[in-house]
């Protein structure tokens, strides 16, 4: 049953996690509501673990992006070394390297209370109330106006404020990338270039959350490796369900139709918060006991 829990939650998180309906948020109902966890596991360190997958997806999806920009930071250092560069005009994945890394900043400020933000991830209540502002964001992202901007017009303080929106985000139950991608589209990105932008910015958001993590982990004793095998099986699930939900996003983003997801996000923090009531209520025994 674990095995088949962690598939599971694997699932949940590679397609929530790129849809803009919160991937923190459900596995947050699954595990504290309808009682999916690992047995033994941290729910938060598999959360993040799951976010691997996800990562691998985008690494998948963005490759010729990624390889593009790592040749282009490559070459920065080198025009470093020989003292400076010979290009007349900024490289359009030099300008999306450095758009990337202060879109990144605002996480910075979520450190001191990550703890705090952590804790929520138990608190169905906030997860539904949550959902419900990621379904306003989506349904007025819809109704704005189609920007142009890319990574050689975006400026930094439109970058800044995507980053805002993922440093919000980091709270279970609002949408990553429905955050960033609705705040791209607020500043006048191109819809295509908002998801791209969002799914790029998360590459560093992922990597530091896992070795800020794993750093917990090892400090508290380590990890149990009884429990690998469904780590291993979470993460390849989140990584193959991750892929196929990029190109999902891709299409509804041609379409311009993000707002159709709004509605999901509505029925699913109106049942969160229901089924919250008459947990604490003890109406519903069958639901996951309140902590």
């Amino acid at each position: 049953m674990t095995l088949l829990n962690a598939l599971l939650l694997g699932l949940i998180q590679g397609v929530a996690e790129f849809l803009p309906i919160s991937s923190s948020g459900h596995l947050s109902i699954a595990q504290n509501l309808l009682g999916l966890g690992m047995e033994g596991a941290d729910d938060v360190f598999f959360d993040v673990l799951l976010h691997l997958g996800t990562l691998a997806a985008v690494f998948a999806a963005y490759w010729a992006d990624i390889k593009e920009m790592v040749l282009e930071f490559l070459q920065m250092i080198g025009d470093a070394v020989h003292g400076g560069s010979s290009q007349k005009k900024i490289p359009s994945a030099r300008r999306l390297i450095l758009l990337i890394v202060v879109g990144t900043l605002p996480l910075f400020l979520i450190l001191p209370i990550k703890e705090h933000v952590e804790a929520l991830y138990g608190n169905t209540f906030f997860v539904g109330g949550a959902l419900l502002v990621t379904g306003l964001l989506l349904y007025f992202c819809d109704r704005i106006r189609k920007g142009r901007k890319n990574e050689r017009t975006a400026t930094m303080a439109d970058v800044l404020l995507v980053g805002a929106g993922q440093a919000i985000a980091t709270c279970p139950g609002i949408s990553r990338s429905g955050m960033t991608i609705c705040m791209g589209c607020f500043r006048g990105f191109d819809r295509r270039f908002a998801v791209r932008f969002a799914f790029l910015l998360s590459i560093p958001a992922v990597l530091g959350a896992n070795i800020l993590q794993i750093k917990d982990v090892v400090e508290a004793g380590g990890i149990d490796v009884k429990l690998i095998p469904g780590y291993l099986l979470g993460v390849a699930a989140a990584a193959v369900s991750g892929y196929l939900s990029i190109r999902l996003v891709r299409m509804v983003a041609d379409k311009g139709k993000f707002g159709a997801f709004a509605y999901y996000c509505w029925a699913a923090g109106a049942i969160t918060v229901i089924l919250s009531v008459l947990r604490a209520l003890n109406m519903l025994p069958w639901l996951n006991p309140a902590a």
